[in-house]
């Protein structure tokens, strides 16, 4: 009987830290990886950024990948005003070239939302991209999104919708896309959320249930060609942002005004939901990633390696963390290393080739080319993160996991890689009736 009380009065010391191992929470009352990850962006889903991609394109090496999330836990029978980017909102891809996290080059996607027929809402918003560099702004895409995996009579054949969605832009060497997808990012958020109610073991050999299996998120992308972007020892920065205007007056007709903000970020997995302490969460979202180092203490001395230890005592090193510092915030030496300014990005050596065979724990497997060098749709995040704060670069070897391996459904060998959303139709998250 103590010992419960004592697990949840810790609970209750902790939840303001993000309890758990993976310490993110599903659709409807939490977050994963960054999914509602801060209480003002959790109220504005069309804007809140679940999850940041950036590989070397697996079929055209010589291109890299670059993709964002946005709205989880979307349930593909969500009609009639099914899920949609907003109108009102600029979506942007970010890329650092030069090392100084600061971008060089931003695509910007920009939506409309036109009115569906009778009592349905339309899904298929037109939209632009501008690529800005180097002081200029040039429009250099536009395209459709596809609409939403509806059912069978609204949208047939609905891979063959995707294709077609698909822009060219720079003469046919880069690409776009807009659209309704599987959400890639697996995890027993449920086991995890019950005081790290690891389901079997210590959750390293299998065994959980995947809480997202079913849900889609929008995805927005861009695939370019390396050699255009001319990084810096061959290594760039990556992150995304969503900005919205700065005042939204609601009535019989809606207004925004005022000057762009902005109202989330996103560079690495787990960040604002691990390391960042719940009060400071809506201001980490409104800052840059060059202003990291005003939250390093949260790095060197993370609350999730005291968590680990007060639950399973499991001896996590839990300060003087510089090894995090080095994963999270400035690059590892002779990986991904950009300098010493700190900034929460996305780290990516565009040098090292595509893995004929990946491994889903990324460096920590042996596979270079895996999180937290960049992020492949397959990556183990949460593993990843968990055996990292354990303190594996530490030599501190911990089994850590959730017991969900992989994503429920098999990523696409073709840009934009993300599966397909499943049918809003077929239901699968529903229940049957005789």
């Amino acid at each position: 009987m103590r010992k419960g009380i004592a697990i949840a009065a810790l609970a209750a010391a902790i939840t303001t830290a993000a309890v758990g191992a993976a310490v993110a929470l599903g659709p409807g009352d939490g977050s994963a990886s960054s999914h509602r990850e801060a209480p003002l962006i959790a109220d504005d889903p069309s804007a809140d950024l679940t999850d940041v991609y950036a590989f070397r394109s697996p079929d055209k090496p010589s291109t890299v990948t670059i993709l964002a999330n946005v709205i989880p836990g979307e349930d593909p029978a969500a009609g009639p005003n099914w899920y949609t980017f907003s109108p009102g909102a600029r979506y942007n891809l970010k890329l650092d070239t030069t090392g100084d996290v600061k971008p060089d080059v931003i695509y910007r996607f920009e939506f409309q939302r036109k009115t569906g027929p009778f009592f349905l809402g339309d899904t298929a918003q037109p939209y632009t991209v501008t690529r800005i560099a180097k002081g200029k702004s040039t429009v250099v895409v536009r395209g459709t999104t596809p609409p939403n995996n509806i059912g069978k009579r609204s949208t047939p054949d609905y891979r063959s919708l995707v294709t077609k969605s698909i822009a060219s832009f720079d003469g046919g060497a880069s690409k776009a896309f807009a659209g309704q997808r599987d959400d890639p990012f697996f995890g027993d958020v449920g086991a995890i959320f019950d005081l790290v109610a690891i389901r079997k073991g210590t959750g390293n050999m299998g065994g959980g249930k995947d809480f997202f299996a079913g849900y889609g998120v929008h995805t927005f992308a861009v695939q370019v060609p390396i050699a255009g972007l001319a990084a810096k020892n061959g290594t760039i920065g990556v992150w995304a942002s969503v900005d919205r205007r700065k005042v939204t007056t609601r009535g019989p007709v809606t207004r925004d005004a005022g000057a762009w903000v902005q109202v989330d970020r996103l560079g690495n997995p787990l960040v604002n939901e691990v390391i960042i302490p719940t009060g400071m969460k809506d201001r980490w979202n409104a800052l840059q990633p060059w202003n990291e180092s005003q939250f390093r203490t949260y790095y060197t001395e993370p609350i999730l390696a005291a968590v680990i230890n007060k639950l399973y005592k499991l001896g996590a090193p839990e300060k003087g963390r510089d090894d995090l510092v080095a994963v999270l915030l400035t690059g590892v030496p002779k990986l991904n290393y950009t300098g010493p300014k700190l900034a929460d990005v996305l780290r990516l050596n565009l040098g090292i080739p595509v893995t004929a065979k990946p491994n889903r724990l990324g460096v920590l497997g042996g596979d270079t080319q895996g999180w937290p060098n960049g992020r492949r749709l397959g990556d183990d995040v949460i593993d990843i993160a968990e055996q990292a704060v354990g303190g594996f670069l530490k030599d501190v070897k911990l089994p850590l996991g959730d017991g969900v391996n992989a994503d429920d459904a098999d990523a696409s060998d073709a840009f934009p890689y993300v599966a397909d959303p499943k049918s809003g139709f077929d239901n699968t998250k529903g229940l049957q009736k005789p």
